[in-house]
């Protein structure tokens, strides 16, 4: 199961469940980019220089469905496609709301249609809910895993309004995420 490979590669989780969908598993949490250096004999590691944050991940058995997250700096798209890329091909649907862009975009990687969409501040699962057109009520009664799975089947086909274009040609800006919170 994908799941299985991916899962020295979480980080910060949430949950990682199987959904009541034969064969279908969600992740929440952060998914690691680029590991952090080797930190003592023993082969313990220190955390993680690049994750993706917010990361939603839906397999269907060895089957990519749907990826999202979070991601600092289009600059580390390079690191997600080492790791995850091979799993990326046509019907994979990649949502990744980006800091560091000013416009978002949509790219085609292995066949896999991936929206580039800019967000400083905000939670990857409301924007995804939102642009679903999803309430409160459509996830009612369900496990945490069955809610990935309702929002994949409301935002699988849903056309992003986005030009396309290569991510080499992307224009980044210096933008940083804003966090708010108590002082």
């Amino acid at each position: 199961m994908l799941l299985d490979r991916y899962e020295p590669l979480f980080f910060n989780a949430n949950f990682r469940e199987a959904a009541s969908t034969a064969g279908w598993a969600a992740y929440r949490g952060e998914l690691v980019l680029r590991e952090g250096e080797v930190a003592d004999a023993q082969g313990r590691r220190k955390p993680p220089v690049e994750v993706l944050k917010q990361a939603i991940v839906l397999a269907a058995g060895d089957e990519l469905k749907l990826l999202a997250g979070s991601l600092d700096e289009l600059q580390h798209f390079p690191s997600l496609l080492d790791k995850y890329g091979a799993d990326l091909k046509p019907g994979t649907l990649v949502v990744l709301f980006t800091v560091n862009i000013d416009d978002g975009f949509v790219s085609t990687v292995n066949g896999a249609n991936v929206a580039f969409i800019p967000l400083v501040q905000g939670m990857v699962w409301n924007e995804l809910i939102d642009l679903a057109a999803l309430e409160k009520g459509d996830f009612k009664g369900q496990g945490a895993a069955d809610k990935v799975v309702t929002l994949y089947e409301a935002i699988k086909d849903h056309r992003f309004k986005l030009p396309a274009m290569a991510v080499e040609d992307a224009k980044t800006n210096s933008a940083k995420r804003e966090t708010h919170g108590a002082v």
